[in-house]
């Protein structure tokens, strides 16, 4: 078994739509953020010999540095008008939590796999824990063949 890591971190803001409590306000954390990829033996990159750059998973967490964070039911920050569409990021799910966070950094990992190693028929597990504040943490997992 083949494991690579890639830690990276983002600054991005967020808030909980019907939330009862200080999370329904715009509020920023500094996230962090960790992939860990797994497959039996990685394909590699032909003329690097190598498997995977780190920066294609870090990148994903660049794309949401000094973002804001939504759901798409959130009319205020999707109207182009008052804010610019390329500040914001929309997640999957009802509201921009850690959960649709790491579920999103999650989707992005396998089209990043689906790019560079296409039908090859290769079962990852991919895992990302994402950091919200120092002492919060969620992690989800998922296997995919590609």
């Amino acid at each position: 078994m083949e494991t690579i890591k890639a830690h990276g971190k983002f600054h991005a803001a967020h808030r909980q739509l019907d939330y009862d409590g200080k999370c329904a306000y715009v509020h920023g954390h500094t996230w962090r953020g960790t992939f860990v990829v797994r497959a039996e033996r990685f394909p590699r990159l032909e003329k690097l010999d190598m498997s995977l750059d780190f920066g294609a998973l870090k990148g994903i967490f660049k794309f949401l540095d000094h973002k804001m964070l939504i759901a798409a039911r959130d009319a205020t920050f999707l109207n182009a008008d008052l804010f610019e569409p390329e500040g914001v990021v929309v997640m999957p799910g009802e509201n921009p939590s850690v959960e649709n966070v790491a579920a999103y950094c999650l989707d992005r990992a396998v089209e990043v796999l689906e790019g560079l190693f296409p039908g090859r028929g290769i079962e990852y597990h991919i895992e990302v824990v994402i950091q919200e504040t120092d002492n919060n943490f969620f992690l989800a997992e998922r296997r995919v063949e590609i």
